[in-house]
């Protein structure tokens, strides 16, 4: 299969062979990996019991996955990845917003994938052939891990969809597997080791599992659905198809390996950690199963996340190739391994990571989609790439490529957030006005959708504004 071409440029629409199909595909063989299961390990480690801990999850994916999957359709119409589409509302320079809340999410979900399922590697091996579990071991499997899921993304979309066709159906006989390895010991009861509900309460901690454990799902998607559907042709699929592909392609890759990673940390008692009791509690005939799912599954969901690091890099940086741009956040990510491996508790780097960047990205993700409402899904594709082609003018060029209401009304929401947000080692001060509740993703996503619609009240939509012609920038003019 050849590699791809194609960066974040326009998409011809005879290369546009994908549908609905192939984007639940995707969205449920890339996720059926320990990077999204130790997820549903969280409600557990924060003391709640096995109710508890399923509702949070259901009631955080769905309420995710209805806010972020219409984000899918944008690209539909672009025929471009969705940071590219978003210069629509931010100008061809501002969509670099995009890029960067895109290329942090999928940095972060990258390094963890590789960091459980390498954890998890080695401790298979050392209790296969007695490995010793010291610094030179991780990394060797790290270094493997992250060799694999290079070489699949470098290749590209078309390679990262066969690799999910295949573990689709793989990693779900594995999973399958793991219920009835795990089930002898499984216990509905919180588990004792996590010390009581982490914030003193049953609804507070219910509330932040369902963010964290839940929301986040679907949330490390709004950079990454339009990767998959600027493949897919409007002329051949409707919106509403696609948007209902997207529905249930997210719900259950989500789902599903949240919820094994749930039963899973009842069962093997997995309170602190995930990784170490998981493979303790694994019956010896389930070993080489739990092996393949912790590279199988880890190199097809950080490969569909190192794809789009790729793609966001050569957004912010149109003269280097998508190849160039994914090996060195390859490098990048690799670094970001380690650093959590040796400097970080893993309940503690998750719990941060997926609040700060949820309470970032959100306020991106509510004005991109005002405008997409706002045009009524039609785009200019042409003026879209003006930063990419290193040229001037068109209908998104704003102030200096820049559309100064929204840029604004996304950082406005995006301190809130951070100003909101209850982290490990941090509360912001607004906190006392929520009750201690983190509602940081509600209230950056309000206000910067509040501040975008207050600022830009009067703007014609810009499918009914004439484009200016689009010059050539002189070499001498940094882009």
């Amino acid at each position: 299969m050849p590699m791809e071409q194609r960066g974040v440029d326009t998409i011809p629409d005879e290369e546009r062979t994908s549908g609905p199909r192939d984007l639940v595909t995707i969205l449920l063989g890339s996720n059926l990996c320990l990077g999204v299961i130790v997820f549903g390990w969280l409600p557990p480690s924060f003391g709640l019991d096995w109710w508890g801990s399923v509702s949070s999850v259901v009631a955080g994916t769905v309420v995710g996955t209805a806010l972020t999957a219409p984000l899918a359709l944008i690209s539909l119409r672009t025929a471009t990845n969705l940071s590219t589409s978003s210069g629509a509302q931010f100008g061809v320079r501002g969509r670099l917003v995009g890029s960067v809340v895109g290329l942090l999410l999928a940095l972060g979900y990258t390094a963890l994938t590789v960091w459980i399922g390498g954890d998890v590697m080695v401790g298979v091996l050392g209790r296969l052939f007695g490995l010793e579990a010291d610094g030179p071991t991780y990394g060797v499997v790290y270094a493997l891990l992250a060799a694999a899921t290079v070489a699949g993304a470098v290749y590209g979309y078309r390679v990262l969809l066969a690799m999910s066709r295949v573990l689709a159906i793989g990693m779900t006989a594995l999973l399958v597997l793991g219920v009835a390895a795990y089930a002898p010991h499984f216990t509905t009861e919180a588990l004792p080791e996590a010390g009581g509900y982490l914030l003193g309460g049953f609804w507070p901690t219910w509330l932040l599992a369902a963010v964290a454990a839940g929301l986040s799902g679907p949330i490390a998607f709004i950079t990454l659905l339009g990767d998959y559907t600027r493949y897919i042709s409007p002329a051949r699929h409707s919106g509403g198809r696609v948007l209902r592909a997207t529905w249930l392609g997210l719900l259950l890759g989500l789902l599903v390996p949240q919820l094994f990673g749930t039963f899973t940390a009842y069962a093997a008692g997995a309170a602190l950690d995930y990784a170490g009791p998981l493979v303790d509690a694994s019956p010896a005939w389930y070993l080489v199963p739990l092996l393949l799912a912790a590279s199988a599954g880890s190199v097809g969901n950080a490969g569909l996340m190192l794809y789009s690091m790729g793609l966001d890099l050569d957004a912010i940086l149109p003269r280097a190739s998508r190849a160039t741009a994914t090996y060195t956040v390859a490098v990048v990510a690799t670094a970001c391994v380690f650093a959590g491996h040796y400097a970080s508790t893993a309940q503690d780097a998750m719990t941060s990571f997926v609040l700060l960047l949820t309470a970032i990205g959100t306020p991106w993700a509510v004005i991109t989609l005002i405008g997409f409402v706002r045009c009524g899904g039609v785009y200019d594709a042409e003026a879209l790439q003006v930063f990419n082609r290193r040229s001037r003018g068109g209908i998104y060029w704003y102030r200096g490529g820049w559309n100064v209401p929204a840029t604004v009304a996304w950082a406005a929401g995006a301190v809130v957030g951070v100003l909101a947000v209850s982290l490990p080692s941090y509360e912001g001060p607004l906190l006392s006005l929520t009750g201690g509740v983190d509602c940081s993703f509600l209230l950056s996503g309000a206000v910067g959708g509040a501040v975008y619609l207050g600022l830009s009240r009067g703007t014609a939509s810009r499918r009914d504004v004439t484009s200016p012609t689009v010059e050539p920038q002189r070499a001498s003019t940094a882009p």
